[in-house]
């Protein structure tokens, strides 16, 4: 079985499980990679994502270096922005076709995930949802008990195909 992991990270959070995902399962990584961000650890972050988010932007990434039609089981990971996903992921939904994959949905947020999951779900449309988990900055907190909760919750999704 080929599986993907798909992520957007901006601070870290969401990188760092999606390559524990990859590694524990064996799977490729497709960093979604926006073109122009703001700094790291400005409050302009917050500004910015935020518009990005409320206006529905669709922000230039690096070109796509593998194609999701080429997977059995596809990992998504982002951090949380405005309550939803980050808009880097909103690109990358505009440019590739998934339809009847199976799909799993992860997150990182620093206080809540909102309505990520849904609103994820209904702009992937037509797919088979094997779960969702959400991590609250691993990063900061509980770096090697979320890591290796992820490595679980990933090898119980492929075991659910």
């Amino acid at each position: 079985m080929k599986k993907l992991v798909v992520f957007y990270s901006f601070e870290g959070n969401t990188k760092y499980i999606a390559e524990g995902i990859a590694k524990e399962m064996g799977a490729d990584l497709l960093e979604l990679k926006p073109l122009r961000e703001p700094k790291k650890g400005s409050f302009m972050k917050y500004v910015w994502g935020g518009r990005e988010v409320m206006t529905k932007k669709e922000p230039e990434i690096e070109s796509i270096d593998k194609n999701p039609d080429d997977y059995d089981l596809i990992y998504m990971g982002t951090p949380v922005w405005a309550w939803t996903y980050a808009p880097a992921f909103r690109t990358f939904l505009s440019k590739v076709n998934i339809k009847n994959k199976n799909i799993a949905l992860f997150c990182c947020h620093g206080g809540g995930k909102g309505k990520i999951f849904e609103r994820f779900k209904e702009d992937l449309g037509e797919n088979k949802y094997l779960g969702q988990i959400d991590f609250q900055d691993p990063l900061k907190n509980n770096r090697e008990k979320d890591l290796e909760e992820a490595k679980k919750w990933a090898r119980e999704i492929e075991k659910s195909i």
